[in-house]
């Protein structure tokens, strides 16, 4: 909106020729992001207190987070808000990519809002019904493989992806490629869905993988780096680095609120649609593989639910008691029933997250 606005000025202004810089309008947006959330944050907690749209502690958790009951939840509107002004003001919102993150960050997250809705103002106890849910997740997926593969800026790579320590191995998936990115999305969704069991677990992780992901953006479409590193140069890619930044800045800004002791939590509202945005950017990169090293944390709690289910229902079906894995899963209240202290274990997984993250770079020169 504002690189439409001024960038047509700077031959009367020459300062307005910062907004044709990617640079700028990122490094703009991720701090009006960060300044948003610590504006808006108080207000929205205000009134989820207000209305006591708070959350419910199940009581299979560990008892320590009973103390938790109640504490406003639906706080993801504090991301969303503060990522969607600066990218509808800072990026160029003709730029198919750009576009494309916008309907899928919005899409999860109104149905993230009706899940939360449902459990904590109407009091169901599921909130929305799982396959509802999944049914929103696998439709968000297909439109999305339909729009890239219909528009005729991603023709020559619609349908690849590329494969981290290996220098110029892309695989064109065809056919299958709608099924990859259903399964992408509705895995990072999900994922983070897990995550999000401890304060600022979740948001301290996310805003490491964004700022990556911006980082990767920038790479990605600038002619120069991208054929530097052997990657793929994705003409127009370089504008998901102000939708990135602005996601890295909100996230940080939601963590004042969300360190330990939480003031307020993200909820589904929150969690769906910042783990479609990551998904999202790894399709629109072509960076879905290398996404499991950046969400390295992410990917590991997933896989700790899969692994105690799976062993509780085998356990089950050969000596007719179930059995437990973990101590409980996800992973990181595993540890906490070992006897980390809470800040402890989201300290770690952050610095896990970190090291994933810094490792997830050097695949462009490992090759």
């Amino acid at each position: 909106m504002l690189y439409e606005l001024f960038t047509p000025l700077k031959e009367y202004y020459s300062p307005f020729n910062l907004f044709e810089y990617i640079t700028f309008r990122a490094a703009t947006a991720a701090i009006v992001a960060l300044i948003l959330s610590f504006l808006i944050g108080p207000r929205i907690i205000h009134i989820l207190h207000t209305h006591q749209i708070g959350e419910e502690i199940r009581s299979s958790g560990p008892k320590s987070h009973l103390k938790k009951k109640g504490t406003p939840t639906m706080g993801g509107v504090i991301i969303l808000s503060a990522v969607l002004l600066p990218t509808l003001l800072f990026a160029k919102l003709q730029s198919t990519f750009v576009q494309i993150i916008l309907f899928s960050v919005i899409w999860m997250g109104f149905i993230g809002f009706i899940d939360d809705y449902l459990k904590v103002v109407k009091k169901y106890e599921n909130g929305l019904i799982a396959r509802y849910k999944m049914a929103g997740q696998i439709l968000l997926g297909i439109i999305i493989s339909l729009w890239i593969t219909s528009t005729s800026s991603f023709e020559p790579f619609a349908t690849m992806t590329t494969i981290p320590f290996l220098k110029n191995a892309e695989i064109d998936l065809g056919i299958l490629y709608p099924l990859m990115v259903v399964l992408v999305i509705t895995g990072t969704s999900n994922a983070v869905n897990l995550t999000d069991g401890l304060d600022g677990l979740a948001a301290g992780l996310l805003a490491i993988c964004f700022t990556v992901f911006a980082a990767i953006s920038y790479i990605s479409g600038r002619t120069d780096f991208s054929d530097y590193l052997n990657i793929i140069y994705l003409p127009g890619a370089g504008e998901l680095t102000i939708f990135a930044s602005a996601m890295a800045g909100a996230c940080i800004g939601y963590l004042w609120f969300n360190s330990a002791p939480a003031d307020v939590f993200m909820g589904d509202t929150g969690s769906l649609s910042t783990g479609a945005a990551l998904g999202t950017l790894s399709i629109l990169l072509k960076k879905e593989l290398l996404l499991l090293i950046i969400g390295g944390v992410f990917v590991w709690e997933t896989i700790s639910v899969m692994i105690q289910v799976s062993w509780f229902k085998w356990t089950k079906l050969k000596i007719g008691e179930g059995k437990k894995f973990f101590l409980m899963a996800p992973i990181h209240h595993h540890y906490e029933l070992k006897g980390w202290p809470e800040t402890k274990v989201v300290i770690r997984f952050w610095i896990i997250g970190l090291v994933l993250a810094l490792f997830s770079l050097t695949t462009f020169k490992i090759r």
